[in-house]
């Protein structure tokens, strides 16, 4: 057996340290009274208060509040990474609130740090949700306003009771989260998210977070990953198992739940943020299919220049875009107005804001409308042209306006023993902060590059992103990837947007189709959405290939039972932009 006790303590060691880092960061930005209530005598805390479950489990809270007699509304955050721990630095957030005049509750949820019970990832969330704002309802200090927020997970945790519908639950704002888990955090149109989800199942499945240094991505067959790491965990597993969106994620997918939700929702999201879709999604689901149409006006998303860390916040800057005022992108000021208007009733114009505001990168500029995407949004086509060439950045693949006259195609070798390779420094949840010149892997001959003349003007797009991709290959399933480039002046070539598709899930994420070898299939991949202005004396840019790890997992084009593959095999894929099959780009041109 291997010992890992070392590398989890250095592990553990450069998590502590890029954290506290993370955290003096954001206390400057959070918002200008944070730091400063840190010692203030006027809050009062209370710590491991016990909430009982409706099955006798018990969850563990955090409280803060004014240290004053007085009944006042409140705000509640259901987390599993720990009300302590500085990961999420909960006691600040709970002092500021208090600082604010609300009653702030942290509370572990169902077998995490220090609430009892089984974690079990979303299961549990509906009811304990539900039971925990009823418990703060009969406080003899909650005025019974309550409201929740909470990121990622615990964004998930405030859907999940909003959903029960609670009496005492008044308004919401989660951010940089989903309502559908299968098809926007385990999967993304079929391919695994490996590096995010892939990594945070093994990482939650204890009572404390565990380093995840170990795990080897490219551990085949797939199913054993964690095992191989001496991290087993069921969920995982089950996870590989259902690749389709079938019965097992009934009970944790909440999408189908939009009818249900009867409260104002503020929904945060970020262009980089590994949730975004959802974001977008959540609130036109909310918006179109909620039982009061009150309701569905009372909806407000907001989206700006973040990855799932919000390190634009910290950093001022996103890849080589810099964000220069960093108070109007960071969201606090709006939680606060939000909390303000529907938990104390304050007549501050929150309920007269504009329903969408969407930051537009490169513009340092808010978009602010009543409508996504914009009525006035003008969808161009940028078709690939190539003699057949288009084979790295030194190749001859352009775009042009004009539908292709020429029947031409391009072609390459997708080899999953050699995939190409996220550009970032870090991760996917800091992707703003740590993405890298992507000529690193522009110059692979296995990555199609499109690239459009000099702008001679700013080009502003703001909306949803798609590639109509036609394609064959060889194989019985593999992928196509597609990403939006920004080509600087000196050839820095910066992501704008990226997406992915796995070939036997082209029709629909519910059921699994193989492909037949050398057929010509139509795919769309979705490139999910962005606000962004390419400047004059740029190029646009387009790369299609068909791997994108370890964002996602590897396809090993056998075509066999998803996950037990231990072999795989070359694909030789053949892309068409021509008369008849004219692969294209469409960008959300705004005026």
């Amino acid at each position: 057996m291997k010992n890992y006790e070392a590398d989890i303590q250095f592990g553990f060691e450069k998590i502590r340290q890029e954290f506290e880092k993370h955290l003096i960061l954001h206390n400057k930005v959070i918002d200008s009274g944070l730091p400063d209530i840190y010692d203030k005598e006027s809050i009062a805390i209370e710590k491991n208060i016990s909430v009982e479950m409706r099955d006798g489990t018990i969850l563990y809270a955090d409280i803060y509040k004014p240290e004053k007699d007085g009944k006042f509304p409140t705000i509640l955050t259901r987390m599993p990474y720990g009300k302590e721990e500085y990961y999420c630095y909960m006691p600040a957030i709970g002092k500021f609130w208090a600082g604010k005049g609300f009653a702030y509750v942290a509370q572990d949820v169902r077998g995490k740090y220090a609430s009892t019970g089984n974690w079990e990832p979303f299961i549990n969330e509906k009811n304990d949700g539900f039971d925990t704002v009823e418990w703060i309802a009969g406080q003899p200090w909650c005025s019974g306003n309550i409201g929740m927020m909470g990121e990622s997970y615990y964004g998930y945790t405030c859907w999940a009771a909003a959903v029960a519908n609670p009496p005492y639950l008044t308004c919401i704002a989660p951010s940089t989260t989903s309502m559908d888990i299968h098809n926007n955090w385990i999967y993304n149109n079929g391919a695994f998210c490996m590096q995010t989800m892939g990594v945070w199942a093994s990482e939650m499945n204890y009572r404390e977070t565990q380093n995840q240094d170990r795990l080897d991505h490219r551990h085949l067959p797939l199913i054993h990953m964690a095992d191989e790491a001496e991290l087993p965990c069921p969920y995982y597993k089950d996870w590989i198992r259902h690749p389709a969106s079938d019965g097992y994620w009934e009970n944790i997918n909440l999408d189908k739940y939009y009818k249900n939700i009867d409260i104002p929702v503020l929904h945060l999201g970020g262009w980089y943020d590994t949730f975004l879709r959802s974001t977008i999604d959540d609130w036109a689901g909310v918006r179109e299919h909620a039982e009061n149409p009150e309701i569905r006006d009372k909806q407000w998303l907001r989206i700006g220049p973040f990855d799932h860390e919000y390190t634009a916040a910290d950093t001022g800057h996103v890849g080589r875009i810099e964000i220069e005022d960093l108070q109007s992108i960071n969201h606090w000021r709006v939680l606060e107005r939000f909390f303000n208007h529907f938990l104390k009733g304050e007549q501050n114009g929150f309920d007269m804001e504009p329903k969408v505001q969407a930051y537009i990168m490169g513009k340092e500029k808010w978009l602010k409308s009543e409508q996504w995407p914009l009525p006035e949004t003008d969808f161009k086509k940028y078709y690939f042209t190539s003699d057949g060439n288009a084979n790295s950045m030194y190749g001859d693949g352009g775009l042009s306006a004009v539908t292709p006259e020429k029947d031409t195609l391009s072609k390459f070798v997708y080899d999953p023993e050699n995939p190409v390779t996220i550009v970032s420094d870090v991760s996917m949840w800091r992707l703003s902060d740590e993405m890298k010149d992507r000529r690193s892997v522009e110059i692979r001959h296995d990555v199609l590059v499109f690239t459009g003349e000099i702008l001679e003007e700013n080009l502003e797009i703001a909306g949803p992103v798609k590639i109509k991709l036609f394609a064959a290959s060889d194989a019985k399933d593999t992928d196509f990837t597609g990403t939006l480039v920004d080509v600087n002046p000196d050839g820095y070539a910066q992501l704008v947007q990226e997406g992915i598709i796995r070939a036997s899930f082209r029709k629909s994420v519910k059921k699994r189709e193989l492909i037949e070898p050398g057929k010509i299939y139509e795919y769309e991949i979705d490139l999910w959405a962005t606000g962004y202005c390419f400047k004059k004396g740029h190029q646009i840019r387009v790369e299609i290939s068909s791997s994108n790890f370890d964002r996602f997992d590897r396809n090993p084009n056998t075509g066999s039972e998803y996950g037990m593959d231990s072999e795989v095999q070359t694909a030789k894929q053949t892309i068409y932009h021509s008369n008849e099959y004219p692969s294209y780009i469409v960008l959300p041109v705004i005026p």
